[in-house]
């Protein structure tokens, strides 16, 4: 459609109607399509149409019990040899004798026979006439109709629309466009008079708000009012069609079809960024871009000879499907129900038909087949992909590729930077006599400050939850027995240190660990929800100090949404806590955490400590399972 003709059906519209105008446009499009469709049926459908009405009740009421799968009576609806033939009762129909076939009989309930179908609602009056009609018309069954394939020769929906004659009308001065006419015949049909031209006011309220979704502005108003040219409408709908506004109203409903969102949806429901598509979407309709041209770099911009960035970017239409970013999703199984999406949004959008059935069957009233339905799906498939974390971790998802679309400053600033950070890398990348001389010095450095570390081996340990602590050789602590909800391990130990300015846990991996450890929960996590540090003279064991503690590090820790074990939080009173998460782990490492104290602390003639362990995570049952203090 031009825009003039499209501004031509707007002024019909507006002018003549004083219902709002939203549902004006909607019965001005509903009356025209069935002006036409009423045209085009009467000139070529038959006067018994089996596939529109017969057809389908055979499928969906008869062949449940008489079909390719199941025929009770050994009598089967699917076809018309197969009536004829009938089953243990004898022929099912009789062309050209409705009222004797044994269908409409049973149909009927006549016979004192039961009511057929038996296990579904009986048909209304009209179908079981509508079947002994077409019996009495000779059973017509065209050629390659089947339950599952109605031809589309058959139905209107098929059939290549042909321009009809405009109706003849009585009030011929009326009409100004041949649309006109199919509107004022059917409402002459129905005994209805066109309402008066619209006041001015009215008029461009509804122009505005149906071209740009906008009320018009007072100046904007008074401007109209106060133009008397004869085509001062038309050059208030030109200055709508220009506006900015009209391809953010009119992209609206686009959107809405291809599924738009500014986040992935389901559990999480993370943003997304893919607004750039949704701009293209907006300035694809202030261009007036051709619904050709609007229509290929949709499906396939990116298969262009090629193809520019706005056309890859117009390939966003297949981005828009949800991701489920659910903890223990499968990726491979959320890439299947994104690439279904595809395929029926493809279809609904484009063909405008309900492809999805085809998932699962062969479409009983549309030319598709189950294979039609998964060649699609394999052309949607081929899209490139990598998955993030493992199955059944956290957050696991498959990644797309994306664009960068950096703005020209951007673009310029990092054509200047990358020649130098290539020249930076090559220069990390080579070893020179400095180098290798600051290396030597680290390693020793790393060496020399491990001798400043000394393993504590406690001298008791227990458990105020009922686990089994046991010191092994090595001086480490090794959990087992009964996992309780909650846990604290006390440890003492003694050291002849003094000036102690660091206290580090070693967390460990053990074999008689779930999973290898090195926490106990059934995946090998821990959370340590505090510890508590306390000291006394050897000499005088029961005047006990604590140790406070000013920083705390560790090398891993739990960060993901709303959770934040971070190995600080044991530095305040109350807190989550330092917790891991290794599930993703095949190998399992061992995890150090280490407390450096506001004031060094020791006595002279040695010092006794005392150490506790918390373990009161939400989720219980999350203690250390083989730990080290040094």
């Amino acid at each position: 459609m031009t825009m003039t003709a499209f501004r031509d059906g707007f002024s019909l519209i507006l002018r003549n109607f004083s219902v709002p105008s939203c549902l004006v446009a909607a019965a001005f499009v509903l009356t025209l399509t069935a002006s036409v469709n009423a045209y085009v049926i009467a000139q070529t459908q038959p006067q018994s149409d089996f596939a529109r009405e017969v057809l389908p009740i055979l499928s969906n009421s008869c062949q449940r019990c008489h079909g390719a799968e199941v025929q009770m009576g050994e009598l089967r609806m699917d076809s018309r040899e197969a009536l004829l033939r009938g089953g243990i009762s004898g022929p099912a129909i009789v062309p050209g004798n409705g009222q004797g076939s044994l269908v409409v009989r049973r149909l009927f309930g006549l016979d004192d026979k039961p009511r057929m179908p038996l296990q579904g609602p009986p048909l209304t009056a009209e179908q079981a006439k509508a079947v002994q009609l077409w019996i009495d018309s000779g059973a017509p069954w065209p050629e390659g109709v089947s339950p599952a394939a109605t031809p589309p020769a058959k139905h209107w929906a098929y059939i290549k629309p042909v321009r009809p004659e405009a109706p003849r009308v009585r009030n011929r001065q009326w009409v100004r466009n041949p649309i006109d006419a199919f509107v004022l015949a059917k409402l002459e049909k129905e005994g209805l008079s066109p309402s008066p031209e619209a006041p001015r006011e009215t008029l461009i309220r509804r122009a505005s708000l149906d071209l740009i979704g906008l009320p018009p502005a007072l100046k904007e108003i008074d401007s109209f009012l106060a133009d008397r040219s004869p085509d001062a409408y038309e050059k208030l709908v030109d200055r709508l069609l220009a506006a900015p506004h009209f391809g953010e109203r009119w992209a609206r409903p686009w959107l809405d079809l291809a599924r738009y969102g500014d986040t992935n949806g389901h559990e999480k429901d993370l943003r997304r960024s893919i607004w750039k598509y949704r701009d293209w979407v907006i300035d694809s309709f202030n261009k007036d871009i051709g619904f050709d041209r609007f229509t290929i770099e949709q499906i396939a911009g990116d298969m262009l000879p090629n193809p520019t960035l706005e056309q890859r970017i117009a390939t966003g239409f297949h981005r828009n499907t949800l991701f489920n970013e659910e903890a223990g999703v499968d990726p491979e199984e959320d890439l299947w129900h994104n690439v279904v999406d595809r395929v029926g949004t493809t279809a609904t959008v484009w063909l405008g038909t309900t492809l999805a059935c085809s998932q699962c069957h062969d479409h009983k009233y549309d030319p598709f087949t189950q294979r039609d339905f998964y060649r699609l799906f394999a052309f949607f498939s081929n899209s490139e992909y990598s998955v993030k974390g493992e199955p059944g971790g956290s957050s696991t998802r498959f990644i797309e590729p994306v664009l960068e679309l950096p703005t020209p400053e951007q673009a310029a600033r990092r054509a200047a930077v990358l020649p130098e950070v290539s020249q930076l890398k090559d220069t990390l990348k080579r070893w020179t006599p400095e180098l290798r001389a600051d290396q030597v010095q680290w390693e020793r450095r790393v060496g020399e400050s491990q001798a400043d570390w000394t393993i504590l081996r406690p001298e008791r340990v227990a458990s105020t939850g009922g686990s089994s602590l046991e010191v092994l050789p090595d001086s480490s602590v090794l959990a087992g027995g009964q996992n309780p909800l909650a846990d604290d391990y006390i440890l003492e130990a003694r050291t002849q240190s003094q000036g102690i300015t660091g206290l580090r846990l070693e967390v460990l991996p053990h074999q008689r660990l779930p999973k290898g450890g090195p926490g106990r929960d059934p995946h090998g996590n821990f959370i340590l929800n505090s510890i508590r540090v306390e000291v006394a003279p050897a000499e005088h064991s029961d005047r006990w100090e604590t140790v406070r503690f000013r920083e705390a590090g560790a090398d891993d820790f739990y960060k993901e949404f709303m959770t934040d074990l971070d190995p600080r939080n044991l530095l305040k009173t109350e807190s989550q806590g330092w917790g891991i998460d290794v599930s993703k782990e095949e190998q399992r490492l061992s995890r150090q955490l280490v407390l450096a104290p506001e004031q060094p602390f020791g006595f002279a003639g040695g010092t006794r400590m005392r150490i506790t362990l918390r373990h009161h995570s939400a989720d219980g049952r999350q203690g250390l399972g083989c730990f080290r203090l040094w």
